[in-house]
Protein backbone atom coordinates (compact mmCIF):
# COMPACT_ATOMS: atom_id res chain seq x y z
CA UNK A 1 0.00 0.00 0.00
CA UNK A 2 1.05 3.60 -0.40
CA UNK A 3 2.96 5.20 2.44
CA UNK A 4 0.51 8.10 2.73
CA UNK A 5 -2.43 5.70 2.93
CA UNK A 6 -0.80 3.74 5.73
CA UNK A 7 0.27 6.72 7.80
CA UNK A 8 -3.09 8.44 7.37
CA UNK A 9 -4.85 5.30 8.58
CA UNK A 10 -2.54 4.99 11.59
CA UNK A 11 -2.90 8.66 12.52
CA UNK A 12 -6.68 8.28 12.53
CA UNK A 13 -6.74 4.90 14.26
CA UNK A 14 -4.48 6.03 17.10
CA UNK A 15 -5.92 9.60 17.25
CA UNK A 16 -2.39 10.95 17.10
CA UNK A 17 -3.51 14.56 16.82
CA UNK A 18 -5.14 14.72 20.24
CA UNK A 19 -1.99 14.03 22.27
CA UNK A 20 0.55 16.48 23.64
CA UNK A 21 3.64 14.37 23.26
CA UNK A 22 7.41 14.51 23.69
CA UNK A 23 8.17 13.59 20.09
CA UNK A 24 6.47 13.76 16.67
CA UNK A 25 3.99 10.95 16.07
CA UNK A 26 3.48 9.32 12.68
CA UNK A 27 5.96 9.36 9.83
CA UNK A 28 9.33 10.53 11.20
CA UNK A 29 11.63 9.66 8.29
CA UNK A 30 10.34 9.29 4.74
CA UNK A 31 11.37 6.26 2.70
CA UNK A 32 9.80 4.20 -0.07
CA UNK A 33 6.44 5.34 -1.42
CA UNK A 34 5.11 1.77 -1.55
CA UNK A 35 5.06 -0.42 1.56
CA UNK A 36 4.62 -4.17 1.33
CA UNK A 37 6.81 -5.42 4.18
CA UNK A 38 6.80 -3.81 7.63
CA UNK A 39 8.95 -4.59 10.66
CA UNK A 40 7.66 -3.58 14.10
CA UNK A 41 9.50 -3.25 17.39
CA UNK A 42 9.58 -1.28 20.62
CA UNK A 43 12.48 1.08 19.86
CA UNK A 44 14.14 2.32 16.67
CA UNK A 45 17.55 1.07 17.75
CA UNK A 46 20.37 0.16 15.40
CA UNK A 47 19.69 -3.52 16.06
CA UNK A 48 16.08 -3.17 14.91
CA UNK A 49 17.09 -1.18 11.84
CA UNK A 50 19.67 -3.82 10.91
CA UNK A 51 16.99 -6.50 11.25
CA UNK A 52 14.70 -4.49 8.96
CA UNK A 53 17.43 -4.26 6.32
CA UNK A 54 18.14 -7.99 6.57
CA UNK A 55 14.46 -8.79 6.09
CA UNK A 56 14.01 -6.41 3.17
CA UNK A 57 11.46 -4.27 4.99
CA UNK A 58 10.05 -1.08 3.51
CA UNK A 59 9.05 0.47 6.83
CA UNK A 60 9.87 0.26 10.53
CA UNK A 61 7.03 0.82 13.01
CA UNK A 62 7.95 1.53 16.65
CA UNK A 63 6.75 2.92 19.95
CA UNK A 64 10.01 4.74 20.70
CA UNK A 65 11.09 6.69 17.66
CA UNK A 66 13.40 9.71 17.34
CA UNK A 67 13.48 13.51 17.70
CA UNK A 68 12.61 13.74 21.40
CA UNK A 69 12.17 17.13 23.01
CA UNK A 70 15.36 18.56 24.54
CA UNK A 71 17.42 15.89 22.75
CA UNK A 72 20.59 16.87 20.90
CA UNK A 73 19.42 17.25 17.30
CA UNK A 74 22.81 16.85 15.64
CA UNK A 75 23.27 13.80 13.41
CA UNK A 76 26.59 12.61 14.79
CA UNK A 77 27.81 9.32 16.23
CA UNK A 78 25.09 6.73 16.75
CA UNK A 79 22.42 9.13 15.44
CA UNK A 80 24.30 9.47 12.15
CA UNK A 81 24.63 5.68 11.87
CA UNK A 82 20.94 5.13 12.50
CA UNK A 83 19.88 7.79 10.02
CA UNK A 84 22.35 6.53 7.44
CA UNK A 85 20.85 3.05 7.67
CA UNK A 86 17.39 4.42 6.92
CA UNK A 87 18.52 6.67 4.10
CA UNK A 88 20.77 4.13 2.39
CA UNK A 89 17.96 1.56 2.30
CA UNK A 90 15.08 3.99 1.72
CA UNK A 91 13.34 2.83 4.90
CA UNK A 92 10.35 4.63 6.37
CA UNK A 93 10.38 5.22 10.13
CA UNK A 94 6.92 5.43 11.69
CA UNK A 95 6.53 5.96 15.43
CA UNK A 96 3.67 6.42 17.89
CA UNK A 97 4.45 7.16 21.52
CA UNK A 98 1.55 8.21 23.79
CA UNK A 99 -1.06 7.28 21.16
CA UNK A 100 0.18 3.69 21.30
CA UNK A 101 0.09 3.68 25.10
CA UNK A 102 -3.49 4.87 25.18
CA UNK A 103 -5.37 3.02 22.42
CA UNK A 104 -8.28 1.10 24.02
CA UNK A 105 -7.61 -2.16 22.15
CA UNK A 106 -4.16 -2.14 20.53
CA UNK A 107 -2.33 0.07 23.04
CA UNK A 108 0.34 -0.98 25.50
CA UNK A 109 -1.91 -0.64 28.54
CA UNK A 110 -4.75 -2.54 26.88
CA UNK A 111 -2.43 -5.32 25.79
CA UNK A 112 -0.81 -5.51 29.24
CA UNK A 113 -4.24 -5.91 30.82
CA UNK A 114 -5.19 -8.58 28.28
CA UNK A 115 -1.99 -10.54 28.87
CA UNK A 116 -2.35 -10.44 32.65
CA UNK A 117 -6.13 -10.88 32.80
CA UNK A 118 -6.87 -7.55 34.49
CA UNK A 119 -10.34 -6.07 34.08
CA UNK A 120 -10.18 -2.36 33.10
CA UNK A 121 -12.61 0.06 34.77
CA UNK A 122 -11.30 3.54 34.02
CA UNK A 123 -8.35 5.85 33.41
CA UNK A 124 -6.36 8.48 35.26
CA UNK A 125 -3.15 10.49 34.97
CA UNK A 126 -1.95 12.95 32.35
CA UNK A 127 -4.15 12.77 29.23
CA UNK A 128 -5.81 9.65 30.73
CA UNK A 129 -2.78 7.51 29.89
CA UNK A 130 -2.87 5.36 33.06
CA UNK A 131 -5.53 2.71 33.65
CA UNK A 132 -7.14 1.13 36.70
CA UNK A 133 -9.25 -1.96 37.19
CA UNK A 134 -9.63 -5.25 39.02
CA UNK A 135 -7.94 -8.60 39.23
CA UNK A 136 -10.09 -11.64 38.41
CA UNK A 137 -9.47 -12.74 42.01
CA UNK A 138 -7.63 -11.07 44.89
CA UNK A 139 -3.94 -11.86 45.20
CA UNK A 140 -1.24 -10.83 47.62
CA UNK A 141 1.21 -8.32 46.17
CA UNK A 142 3.87 -11.02 46.23
CA UNK A 143 1.67 -13.42 44.27
CA UNK A 144 0.79 -10.66 41.81
CA UNK A 145 4.47 -9.87 41.27
CA UNK A 146 5.33 -13.52 40.68
CA UNK A 147 2.46 -14.07 38.25
CA UNK A 148 3.14 -10.86 36.31
CA UNK A 149 6.83 -11.66 36.11
CA UNK A 150 6.08 -15.09 34.67
CA UNK A 151 3.79 -13.61 32.01
CA UNK A 152 6.29 -10.90 31.05
CA UNK A 153 9.30 -13.18 31.21
CA UNK A 154 11.34 -11.02 33.58
CA UNK A 155 11.67 -10.53 37.37
CA UNK A 156 9.40 -7.90 38.91
CA UNK A 157 10.76 -5.45 41.49
CA UNK A 158 8.22 -5.19 44.31
CA UNK A 159 8.42 -2.36 46.85
CA UNK A 160 6.01 -2.09 49.76
CA UNK A 161 4.07 -4.73 51.70
CA UNK A 162 4.32 -8.10 49.94
CA UNK A 163 1.36 -9.54 51.87
CA UNK A 164 -1.03 -6.70 50.95
CA UNK A 165 -4.18 -8.16 49.39
CA UNK A 166 -4.74 -6.64 45.95
CA UNK A 167 -8.16 -6.46 44.29
CA UNK A 168 -8.03 -3.09 42.53
CA UNK A 169 -4.87 -1.89 40.86
CA UNK A 170 -3.58 0.84 38.60
CA UNK A 171 -1.13 0.36 35.76
CA UNK A 172 0.70 2.31 33.10
CA UNK A 173 3.36 0.90 30.82
CA UNK A 174 6.86 2.33 30.48
CA UNK A 175 8.23 5.18 32.56
CA UNK A 176 5.04 6.15 34.36
CA UNK A 177 6.23 6.29 37.96
CA UNK A 178 4.90 9.85 38.20
CA UNK A 179 1.32 8.58 38.41
CA UNK A 180 1.88 6.56 41.58
CA UNK A 181 0.64 9.26 43.96
CA UNK A 182 -2.58 9.58 41.94
CA UNK A 183 -3.05 5.82 42.18
CA UNK A 184 -2.68 6.05 45.95
CA UNK A 185 -5.19 8.92 46.08
CA UNK A 186 -7.68 6.78 44.13
CA UNK A 187 -7.54 4.17 46.87
CA UNK A 188 -6.06 1.47 44.65
CA UNK A 189 -4.44 -1.51 46.32
CA UNK A 190 -1.30 -1.54 44.13
CA UNK A 191 0.33 0.21 41.21
CA UNK A 192 2.22 -1.32 38.28
CA UNK A 193 4.52 0.40 35.82
CA UNK A 194 7.67 -0.26 33.90
CA UNK A 195 10.04 1.80 36.04
CA UNK A 196 10.36 3.01 39.61
CA UNK A 197 12.03 6.14 41.03
CA UNK A 198 13.72 6.66 44.37
CA UNK A 199 10.83 8.59 45.89
CA UNK A 200 8.30 5.92 44.92
CA UNK A 201 9.92 3.54 47.41
CA UNK A 202 9.16 5.80 50.36
CA UNK A 203 5.60 6.46 49.24
CA UNK A 204 4.94 2.74 48.86
CA UNK A 205 6.25 2.00 52.34
CA UNK A 206 4.58 4.94 54.06
CA UNK A 207 1.17 4.51 52.38
CA UNK A 208 1.17 0.71 52.42
CA UNK A 209 0.53 0.55 48.66
CA UNK A 210 2.77 -1.91 46.79
CA UNK A 211 4.61 -0.68 43.70
CA UNK A 212 5.53 -3.26 41.06
CA UNK A 213 8.20 -2.23 38.53
CA UNK A 214 7.89 -4.69 35.66
CA UNK A 215 10.33 -3.29 33.09
CA UNK A 216 9.93 -0.41 30.64
CA UNK A 217 10.59 -2.60 27.62
CA UNK A 218 8.67 -5.61 28.93
CA UNK A 219 5.49 -3.61 29.54
CA UNK A 220 5.61 -1.96 26.10
CA UNK A 221 6.04 -4.91 23.77
CA UNK A 222 2.32 -5.49 23.42
CA UNK A 223 1.30 -2.37 21.52
CA UNK A 224 3.68 -2.62 18.58
CA UNK A 225 3.04 -6.36 18.29
CA UNK A 226 -0.74 -5.91 18.30
CA UNK A 227 -0.61 -3.02 15.85
CA UNK A 228 1.51 -5.02 13.42
CA UNK A 229 -0.93 -7.94 13.59
CA UNK A 230 -3.83 -5.56 13.01
CA UNK A 231 -2.21 -4.09 9.88
CA UNK A 232 -1.44 -7.54 8.51
CA UNK A 233 -5.04 -8.64 8.93
CA UNK A 234 -6.63 -5.46 7.60
CA UNK A 235 -4.38 -4.70 4.64
CA UNK A 236 -2.58 -7.94 3.89
CA UNK A 237 0.80 -6.39 4.57
CA UNK A 238 3.68 -8.66 5.52
CA UNK A 239 4.18 -7.50 9.13
CA UNK A 240 6.56 -8.95 11.66
CA UNK A 241 7.28 -7.96 15.25
CA UNK A 242 10.86 -8.42 16.44
CA UNK A 243 11.70 -8.24 20.12
CA UNK A 244 15.17 -6.79 20.60
CA UNK A 245 16.16 -8.03 24.06
CA UNK A 246 16.28 -5.29 26.68
CA UNK A 247 16.48 -6.06 30.43
CA UNK A 248 15.33 -2.58 31.48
Amino acid sequence: MKREELTRYLDELLEAGRFRDYCPNGLQVEGKAEIGRLLAGVTASQALLDAAVAQGADAVLVHHGWFWKNEDGRLTGFRKRRMATLMQHDLNLIAYHLPLDAHPELGNNAQLARLCGWQPEGRFGEQDIAWYGRLPEPLSAGELAARTGTLLGRPVQLVGPQDKLVSRLGWCSGGAQGYFEQAVALGLDAYISGEISEQNTHLARECGVPYLACGHHATERGGARALAAHLAERFGLHCQFIDIDNPV
